[in-house]
């Protein structure tokens, strides 16, 4: 490089553009577009952090996520709101989906700021409906429903001990919200985002994108590093979520222009949608594949980790794992490759049909 030259502090992996040189740190902020301020905040899991969003909005800001309901994640607020969001209020509080890391502080915010919650409604339904479930405890649908992918009494009990996570992770959810809808569009400090919705990781996921300069908050819909999970759940056991997941990803593919700025909710904004998008949908389409050489011999949905997972699943991921294989099964069983039968135990077994692949 010739003297005097600039220097570049982006750097390049898999396809992907990471424009940003050093991540926020605790109750800090960096710009990563033209108002708008990325903060990341810890969590006590294997998934350590969560990114979250202010945008400025006249004299306050809007807010986009919210992290776990732990007292991390509300030094991480406090500190946010003195010192890079100076004590300005905030105007809206958006929540992209239902999971406890962005939903998990709603709460503690509404009451803190007074600030309206802004979300899709089957988002925030299905939140109130997993705390009242949360509220009636282990049923015995749940149960026969785990028992016919396989688990045993150990996994039963384990699963019973660790009933309510969903509400024990996050504050009273607010009593009101405002719906958002696919296309409607927001206007924040006289610009215009536009919602587009998602499903498949969850029932309708909201991301924003400011079309003026191509900025795209993504939630969970695109991770630069890892793909979110798709889970067949107690609640609709033959649902096919990767069905929805998948139509997603290949939607957003067409619609979103290849120099997009992807604001993720875990790992870092990227540059390189396309790229991203076809890897996603190559990676599960590999992962079918190998989940259907598997079921040449009659499986149950927790002996088909070996061909969706790259990693040993413990006993603290069973249940993840176990509703992305049925996910994946389902979907099988919806493309006519799979089927199932079930054992004199009620526990299905699967087998693909013959002549698929």
């Amino acid at each position: 490089m010739a003297d005097g030259a600039p220097i570049s502090l982006e750097r390049t992996e898999r396809g992907l553009t990471y424009p940003q040189p050093a991540l926020p740190l605790h109750g800090e902020a960096v710009t990563v577009a033209d108002g708008v301020l990325w903060m990341r905040i810890a969590m006590p899991i294997a998934l350590d952090h969560i990114n979250v969003y202010a945008i400025a909005d006249g004299d306050g800001w809007v807010l986009v996520d919210t992290g776990l309901n732990t007292p991390t994640t509300h030094d991480a607020w406090e500190k946010i709101m003195a010192g890079p969001l100076q004590g300005r209020p905030v105007h809206r509080l958006i929540v992209t989906h239902l999971h406890p890391d962005h939903i998990g502080a709603a709460g503690w915010l509404y009451e803190k700021t007074g600030a309206p919650l802004l979300m899709s409604r089957l988002e925030y339904v299905c939140a109130r409906m997993y705390v009242g479930d949360d509220a009636l405890g282990p049923t015995a649908e749940a149960e026969t429903f785990f028992r016919r992918q396989g688990w045993d009494d150990e996994a039963i009990t384990r699963w019973k001990k660790g009933f309510g996570r969903f509400s024990r992770s996050i504050s009273s959810i607010p009593p009101q919200f405002t719906r958002l809808q696919e296309g409607e569009v927001l206007t924040i400090d006289g610009r215009e985002w536009t919602v587009v919705i998602g499903e498949g990781h969850s029932p309708e996921h909201v991301c924003l994108w400011r079309k003026d300069d191509d900025v795209f908050i993504a939630g969970d819909q695109i991770l630069p590093k890892i793909s979110s999970n798709i889970g067949v759940w107690d609640t609709e056991p033959n649902g096919d979520p990767l069905k929805d997941w998948l139509l997603s990803l290949a939607a957003l593919k067409e619609r979103l222009p290849s120099g997009l700025l992807v604001l993720p909710s875990h790992g870092e904004p990227f540059y390189g949608v396309t790229t991203r998008l076809d890897t996603l949908l190559r990676g599960h389409e590999v992962g079918l594949k190998r989940l259907m050489r598997s079921l040449k011999q009659k499986s149950r949905s927790i002996d088909v980790f070996g061909a969706l997972f790259a990693r040993q699943i413990g006993p603290e991921l069973l249940g993840m794992a176990t509703a992305e294989s049925l996910a994946h099964l389902n979907y099988l069983e919806g493309q006519g490759c799979a089927v199932r039968e079930t054992d004199e135990n009620g526990v299905e077994w699967w087998f693909a049909v013959e002549g698929t692949q």
